[in-house]
């Protein structure tokens, strides 16, 4: 009998550090755990998020997000747990500034917030 095997998404770093600007970004996390897990059986699929916000540069943004997660939830055994997206203006310094120009510039500074502690909470429980 194979053992039972819980599996623990940060969906944030997964996007951000793997898959963003690549032909994965419709990865199957299911089947990516059946191949990286062949002698286990997976029990449950937990994938840890926040609904992003629109932006003036990107509107489209939490429709993609949409779509995606739509299709993640068709996943046996995949449960979508949400954190909170916070997003606000900050100056920052720029890292060259031009001799005479500003040295800092406004930015739109954008944080998941509670995956972290969702994820750590989850495990606990699971365990």
């Amino acid at each position: 009998m194979p053992s039972r095997a819980f599996v623990y998404v940060d969906g944030f770093n997964l996007y951000y550090g793997a898959v963003k600007g690549t032909p994965f970004r419709w990865l199957n996390i299911r089947r990516l755990c059946e191949l990286l897990l062949p002698d286990h059986s997976i029990a449950a699929i937990k994938y840890f998020t926040a609904r992003v916000s629109a932006r003036k540069d990107d509107p489209d943004k939490p429709t993609r997000q949409q779509i995606y997660l739509r299709a993640l939830r068709t996943l046996p055994g995949l449960e979508i747990v949400y954190g909170s997206f916070l997003s606000h203006d900050v100056m920052m310094p720029l890292a060259d500034p031009a001799p005479g120009a500003p040295r800092f510039a406004r930015v739109t500074r954008t944080e998941e917030k509670g995956s972290d502690v969702n994820i750590a909470t989850h495990i606990m429980h699971d365990a």
